[in-house]
């Protein structure tokens, strides 16, 4: 129970948080909160808990307001700034794997204590980032072409959230399963690798159903230009 109620305050701080990004820095807020999210979320997913039962990772909170940020950029400054931003994030995490793969690297000192840290955190991570950067690219970029089809299908304000739970409904499934695959195949036994998946999906889409007001607030937001 501690883990679910929890949880639901972690997913509350995202969204604030991302809020307060957007409204202080605008466009380039955005762009920053694709890349910290991007690493984040990858390190965040090394670590597995349990919830009613059930194993799941961490890091599915951060990863879907990577989601949440594309439409919002598609909405707002379309589907040219969106693609921007997932290339931005793709950026982010390869710098992220080159920098603490050779920082790793160094000859640790005697009294040094973070070397076996950081080899938990970052030793796991070229894996992980290959499952990332594969399910990324292919979920993201599925992301922004739905979107632009559904903002022309759906066209009405008031229907954002056909345009945003639609278009990252179909593009976490795509990148679960392609994630789940690359970087848990054959770590974990099936029956754990089908928990992970089943509940990695079902907790992104909660999240972008959560964050459908989330996406309304900050599309009222202004900026002086």
């Amino acid at each position: 129970m501690f883990n679910f109620v929890w949880g639901v305050g972690f997913v509350l701080v995202n969204f604030v948080l991302f809020l307060i990004c957007y409204r202080m820095f605008g466009k380039q807020g955005l762009y920053a909160w694709v890349g910290v999210a991007t690493v984040l979320a990858n390190i965040q997913v090394v670590k597995t808990i349990d919830m009613f039962g059930l194993v799941m990772t961490l890091g599915n909170t951060m990863y879907g307001t990577i989601y949440l940020t594309t439409d919002l950029l598609n909405e707002k400054y379309g589907e040219k700034e969106a693609k921007k931003a997932v290339w931005f994030g793709f950026f982010t995490l390869i710098m992220t794997i080159i920098i603490m793969q050779m920082a790793m690297k160094f000859t640790p000192q005697e009294s040094d204590i973070g070397q076996s840290s950081l080899e938990t955190i970052f030793g796991l991570l070229p894996r992980i980032a290959l499952g990332s950067l594969t399910a990324y690219l292919i979920s993201q970029f599925l992301d922004v072409r739905i979107y632009t089809y559904l903002k022309k299908v759906f066209s009405a304000r008031n229907q954002l959230w056909i345009r945003n739970n639609g278009s990252t409904g179909i593009s976490q499934l795509v990148d679960s399963f392609v994630f789940c695959t690359i970087a848990f195949a054959g770590v974990y036994d099936w029956n754990v690798w089908l928990q992970i998946f089943l509940t990695t999906y079902g907790i992104k889409f909660v999240i972008s159903i959560a964050s459908t007001p989330v996406l309304y607030i900050a599309r009222n937001f202004e900026f002086k230009s």
